[in-house]
């Protein structure tokens, strides 16, 4: 009888395991994931490259060089580059350094054809005279280019500050 209760509590306890799972059930739901991305641009993550004319004669004329902005903006974000009149400047066209009294005027473009209509301006946001660029979201170097038309100037070193102002 050993053997015959043994296949008993057997088939019972199949039946039992079989009877609890055709009981359970299941429910599904769904849900959403979201995220909102905002535009970001950074001019200061690494440091302006500065416009540096170097030492020059009295006599030169048209002394050209460089600097370069340093930006980083999302990906396919448009933004546009503002530079200020400089601290002795009335407008873009007048931007001058200084030495004590003494000024010596200069200017600076978003092209290195260096005409008039390059002359990078302050007009902040999409309009205006201003260097215009749209975000990798990696770092882009934007080249500012400078001239002196004129070094007959009382000796000296001359210096002016420039705000470039980034909109997006």
């Amino acid at each position: 009888m050993t053997m015959f209760r043994s296949i008993a509590f057997t088939a019972a306890a199949a039946l039992a395991v079989a009877a609890g799972s055709a009981h359970a059930a299941t429910a599904t739901t769904t849900f959403n994931v979201r995220i909102t991305i905002t535009a970001a641009c950074n001019i200061t993550t690494t440091a302006p490259t500065d416009v540096n004319f170097g030492s020059q004669p009295s006599t030169a004329t048209n002394v050209d060089n460089q600097g370069a902005l340093n930006v980083n903006c999302t990906p396919s974000a448009p933004y546009t580059i503002a530079l200020d009149n400089g601290q002795n400047g009335t407008d873009v066209n007048s931007r001058k350094m200084s030495s004590g009294t003494s000024l010596v005027p200069y200017q600076l473009y978003r092209a290195a054809t260096r005409t008039a209509a390059d002359v990078w301006g302050s007009t902040t946001g999409g309009s205006g005279n201003v260097y215009a660029g749209t975000g990798s979201g990696s770092n882009q170097t934007v080249p500012v280019f400078g001239r002196v038309p004129s070094t007959n100037f009382p000796a000296g070193s001359y210096a002016d500050v420039i705000t470039a102002t980034i909109t997006y």
